[in-house]
């Protein structure tokens, strides 16, 4: 997939090659606390949390969570995309950013980039977001993207907010 370019931000595949970003951005504690442990400790685990997750799902839908990296330096900031849960009906948006990138406008910017990609590129109807429903943070990003908060879910031993671009049947 060609990059998805915003005026800031540059999105690309995740790759073996992202593994040290990938065992920095999994470990921090407000990643643990929001999204989850993915128990990537070392390099190997975090180019298997690649390989087994984005990787697999560019190959089989088309989309996956994908690089957010700055236009002006590179770097790489965080990860914006879209999920197929089995527990979920639709594609879900999903980010995570690294916290000395945060309150800059970048998860709104991405995720705005990520949806207009959903809908044009994709031809997807319908995508959701789910966050923790004591994450204030996540739900206003959430509402600046224009999603609506349609009703609690149970996912696993969780209970969260569920967002949709549409309302759901």
């Amino acid at each position: 997939m060609p990059p998805i370019q915003t005026d800031r931000l540059v999105l690309n595949e995740l790759t073996a090659d992202d593994a040290g970003f990938i065992l920095e951005l999994l470990n921090e504690p407000s990643f643990i606390d929001n999204i989850g442990d993915r128990g990537v400790r070392d390099l190997d685990g975090a180019v298997r949390y690649i390989l087994d997750g984005p990787v697999q799902s560019y190959a089989r839908n088309g989309y996956g969570l994908w690089r957010v990296d700055l236009r002006d330096s590179g770097e790489a900031i965080g990860m914006c995309g879209l999920l197929k849960r089995d527990t979920l009906p639709d594609p879900d948006l999903g980010y995570a950013f690294l916290p000395r990138h945060w309150s800059r406008g970048y998860a709104v910017e991405s995720g705005t980039a990520v949806l207009q990609h959903a809908r044009d590129a994709l031809a997807l109807p319908r995508v959701l977001a789910i966050t923790d429903p004591d994450n204030q943070s996540s739900i206003k990003v959430l509402q600046r993207l224009g999603l609506r908060f349609e009703r609690m879910v149970r996912i696993g031993e969780e209970d969260l907010r569920l967002f949709s671009t549409e309302p759901g049947e």
